[in-house]
């Protein structure tokens, strides 16, 4: 099948080193680039659903136990407590249409996208507090705050394990030295609206600050947010909404969304606001959804912003064994768990949001009929680079039909043209837009099918002593490094950002035909080192006697071993 089944195999996370076997790796690739991804679970519905994994791969051979000439990866599942707690009590764990839950509450499975924070590794989702690890050993550190400093949960489903939706992609202010993020808080009554709260870390202790948006509220999540240096820009994703009648076991009622909400929070009033009061919001209106975006820092001359859109995408639609695909054949149950893919091509887009008129101004676009799943990106994220970006990379799935279910078509029958919906598998793609224009710089082509490209990652070339950003930021003097997933064995492949359609410059193999699961967001990391010295919340300061009202001896007793357990480390 052109969607590799190991990607939800369910196979532990695997050590192992990759050998050069085309090209010449490029001595001044330097660093670390980190990728999360969920441990296929198929108890769950979901393949996103499962527990976090964290894996490494050494940019430099011959790192972190590798054998000379060769590149370490390195893959670790996060020893959270609620994994923890798993791993001694799976008894007390139910799956359910939304993933575990316990007595304790949901656990977090902080399985979806890496945040590098200078020499600090955090690992995030769309439901559940930032966690911070070890860069070296991958181990769990602890949770950004204390449920009490986040306001309480977002529902109150557990006391020790909070149910918080909030972002998987939380952002590094570079200026004020924080962490921002949100929580959002559905209104029951309402079809589940959200309500979201604006959420600041400052990077030691347990405490967050938080500040409601006035008026504002969203129909799906908010798996981004994005910032220029005097504004927060924070938009409904639109592409996966709550569903209540099938959270309760009835069928799919939920559609998503053609446009959706976006809102604009300036820095200065959020620091001029005591926590716990609201601040002011200037609104938009955008389609299609946002997944991702991305704000140029510089907003001297306004607030830039760059949209990868998911036309027709929707997340809650995963595959079931016993379907039928866009084809009428059946599914390959080798697929269970993973998302209908895309029923049209897909957007990028780049605008100006005018705060006064509440109006995109200087958009472009790119669209076509190749622009099938576009996938994830990749983008120079240094200061210099943030502030005037040059290019941005750019991966595409390809249209695969064997990954669309009839029963997503016919939910959507008078939304999409089902025509035009390829029945044969188109190329994967890699492309380089360039950056206020969208023009197509580059473009390499997958033409065999079975390779499913994932997410890529920029890498600067350094300048002299190492800093952060090459001598030219903005996403063309590095690196994109791309890994590639195929059944017949995982591999990882390196382009000059400045010349993608030249095609990779090395290529590098893991051993033996080894497959890796189902790889989600990346991240680059300047270098891997032990973790700084922080103060961190331990997580016994989360038992408090009341917390455990309720639950069995037992129970408690192991929850409280594992406390001391976290402690020792």
């Amino acid at each position: 099948m052109p969607i590799p089944t190991s990607l939800l195999r369910g196979d532990p996370p695997a050590d192992f080193d990759l050998e050069v076997t085309a090209g010449t790796w490029p001595a001044d690739l330097t660093g670390e680039m980190v990728i999360s991804s969920p441990l296929p679970d198929p108890s769950l519905p979901h393949g996103f659903f499962g527990f976090g994994v964290m894996n490494r791969l050494s940019l430099q051979p011959g790192q972190h136990g590798s054998a000379p000439g060769t590149l370490a990866w390195r893959a670790r599942l996060i020893d959270s407590p609620s994994r923890r707690l798993y791993e001694r009590r799976p008894d007390v764990f139910t799956a359910g249409a939304t993933g575990y839950t316990t007595p304790l509450g949901p656990p977090n499975m902080a399985n979806t996208a890496p945040l590098p924070w200078g020499d600090r590794l955090f690992a995030t989702w769309d439901v559940g507090r930032p966690s911070e690890l070890d860069p070296v050993t991958l181990g769990w550190l602890g949770d950004v705050g204390t449920i009490d400093a986040w306001g309480g949960q977002s529902l109150e489903l557990g006391s020790v394990f909070p149910f918080l939706f909030t972002s998987a992609h939380p952002v590094v202010d570079p200026e004020r030295g924080c962490l921002w993020t949100v929580k959002l808080v559905p209104d029951l009554g309402n079809d589940f609206a959200q309500a979201p709260t604006i959420v600041r870390w400052d990077g030691d202790g347990d405490q967050v600050r938080c500040w409601p948006i006035d008026g504002a509220s969203v129909a799906g999540s908010m798996h981004t947010i994005s910032q220029t240096r005097h504004w927060l820009i924070m938009s409904d994703s639109g592409n996966f909404k709550a569903d209540p009648g099938a959270i309760f076991g009835g069928p799919k009622s939920v559609s998503i969304d053609d446009e959706i909400s976006l809102y604009l929070v300036r820095k200065d009033e959020i620091d001029a606001t005591p926590p716990g009061q609201p601040v002011t919001a200037v609104p938009f209106r955008m389609g299609p959804p946002p997944g991702h975006y991305y704000g140029v820092w510089d907003d001297s001359a306004g607030v830039r912003v760059l949209f990868e859109h998911m036309d027709m995408l929707d997340l809650g639609f995963p595959i079931s064994a016993g379907g039928l695909d866009r084809n009428g054949k059946p599914v390959d149950p080798g697929l269970a768990g993973w998302y209908s893919m895309g029923l049209s091509t897909e957007t990028i887009s780049e605008a100006t949001l005018d705060p006064t008129s509440r109006k995109l101004t200087d958009l472009v676009s790119v669209r076509d009929d190749w622009s099938w799943n576009l996938q994830l990106s990749a983008m120079d994220w240094s200061t210099e680079g943030i502030s005037a970006p040059t290019l941005h990379h750019a991966a595409y799935h390809g249209c695969r039909p064997g990954g669309i279910t009839r029963r997503a078509l016919d939910f959507y029958a008078d939304r999409i043209d089902e025509s035009a919906i390829p029945t044969e598998d188109t190329p994967g793609v890699l492309v380089t837009f360039e950056r206020g224009s969208l023009e197509e710089k580059g473009r390499w082509e997958y033409p065999d099918t079975s390779d499913f490209i994932t997410s890529p990652t920029f890498a600067p070339r350094l300048a002299p002593g190492g800093r952060y950003a090459g001598p030219n930021p903005g996403g063309h003097d590095g690196y994109v490094v791309l890994p590639v997933q195929n059944d017949r064995g995982f591999r990882v492949e390196v382009f000059d950002a400045g010349n993608v359609g030249a095609g990779p410059v090395a290529v590098a193999s893991a051993p033996r035909g080894q497959t890796v699961p189902a790889l989600l967001h990346a991240a680059w990391l300047h270098r891997a080192v032990p973790a700084v010295d922080s103060e961190r919340m331990p997580f016994r300061n989360e038992l408090c006697d009341d917390v455990l009202d309720g639950v069995d001896d037992d129970l408690s007793a192991v929850v409280r071993t594992i406390a001391a357990e976290l402690d020792e480390r």
